[in-house]
């Protein structure tokens, strides 16, 4: 039998009821034919609820700690959804992360995947059983329990795929697939029936949250075939893949913006000689995401670096920064708040010429600054002030008419 693995998000399972609900969408699966894995993650709101009980009792608690706090999350479903299985009359099995042979880093909270040791996954499949298994953890080579970061339950489903060999992965979300941008807030905002592997990945990059950055990372590495579907309707969902039909009047194929971005600016002085690498050395070694970065290098003047992170990590970087000052030898950092990101995705762009400027001339009709830019083949990004977020994704979804173009590739 062919093994199919699907993951259910936290809105999904976030009753009894629909727990049971997703029982019956996994029995339809498992009439079919298939082995079945369901990776959840956990009910509802229960991780920040944990989050916020994990505050009350410390400022900063230890992430060594939260990871073990957090993972109980999943455990509850996992737990739930095999007693709702077997009261189908499936034989269900349920197994935290640590039980499926999910092997991590060492890097509490944020931990990427090693391997996967699946013998005990495949022996229950092999019984007729299906596996269901907690997303968003793992066991480190220290036997300390981790956790893959926001979303990594879809991490866990592709992962467990391409360990198993699995035909493919069924990715059940709130919405019905991956759309030109986020319906909620853009007018017109279209489904997709394919895309790239390389466009999802830069769209998951660029706060599309649809699927987990990582799990794109992994279904591109392992070309594992990935459908992103509704937990509530049955209709076809997006289909991810090594390479989609673009149409000619497709090159931007979806719009992108994410909140909390802040613009960190490294003043050094006019004497300073050293690489200004090293400032992202110090960052990357504190695991510190550091996104756009704009070198300002003035004749006779004082050089600077700007670089913008999450608002989340604002205070971690400045933290790290002062206390390698010494070190890293610049004179003083400013940042500025209250920003976001807003960007442009296409596999086309690749070969077509004028999109770039095409978004700047929108953007300066529109009367929004742009305070940094990124590009690369397929995407451009822009941080604009955070009031102006909803505007520039709108203008720019109709600056490239993508409500108006047909989706069927």
């Amino acid at each position: 039998m062919s093994t199919l693995v699907v993951k259910f998000g936290g809105t999904s399972v976030a009753t009894t009821e629909r727990i049971q609900h997703v029982a019956q969408r996994i029995q339809k699966e498992y009439k079919k034919g298939h082995s079945i894995v369901a990776v959840v993650s956990a009910m509802g709101k229960t991780t920040d609820q944990l989050v916020a009980m994990a505050n009350e009792i410390a400022t900063t608690p230890s992430k060594r700690e939260m990871d073990v706090l957090l993972t109980t999350g999943e455990q509850v479903t996992i737990s739930l959804l095999s007693m709702a299985l077997q009261s189908l009359g499936i034989e269900a099995q349920s197994f935290t992360g640590w039980q499926a042979g999910i092997v991590t880093e060492q890097v509490p909270s944020n931990a990427r995947i090693e391997n996967i040791q699946a013998k005990t996954i495949q022996q229950a499949l092999n019984e007729h059983k299906i596996a269901v298994v907690a997303g968003f953890q793992g066991i480190d080579a220290q036997g300390n329990i981790t956790t893959l970061g926001r979303g990594g339950s879809d991490t866990t489903a592709v992962a467990l795929a391409a360990a198993l060999g699995a035909e493919r992965c069924d990715i059940y979300t709130d919405v019905d697939g991956v759309y030109t941008s986020d319906p909620r807030y853009i007018k017109g905002a279209r489904k997709l029936q394919e895309m790239s592997y390389d466009e999802m990945l830069e769209l998951a990059h660029l706060g599309a949250g649809v699927l987990h950055p990582r799990s794109v990372e992994v279904a591109k590495n392992h070309r594992m075939p990935m459908t992103v579907r509704s937990s509530y309707e049955e209709v076809e969902g997006t289909i991810l893949k090594e390479e989609v039909i673009v149409e000619k009047n497709l090159v931007v194929r979806g719009v992108a913006f994410e909140e909390q971005i802040v613009r960190m600016t490294v003043y050094y002085n006019e004497s300073y000689t050293g690489s200004l690498a090293n400032i992202f050395t110090t960052l990357a070694k504190n695991h510190i995401n550091v996104d756009i970065i704009v070198q300002a290098l003035v004749a006779q003047g004082s050089p600077t670096v700007s670089f913008s992170v999450k608002e989340s990590q604002l205070q971690e970087t400045l933290t790290v920064l002062a206390a390698h000052k010494s070190t890293l030898g610049y004179d003083h950092i400013e940042h500025e708040s209250q920003l976001a990101k807003v960007s442009i995705v296409g596999s086309g762009m690749a070969s077509n010429p004028g999109v770039a400027a095409a978004m700047f001339d929108r953007l300066y009709r529109e009367g929004i600054g742009v305070k940094m830019v990124s590009t690369s083949e397929i995407k451009v990004s822009v941080v604009v002030a955070h009031e102006d977020m909803l505007k520039a994704a709108n203008a720019l979804h109709e600056e490239f008419e993508l409500s108006k173009v047909s989706v069927e590739v």
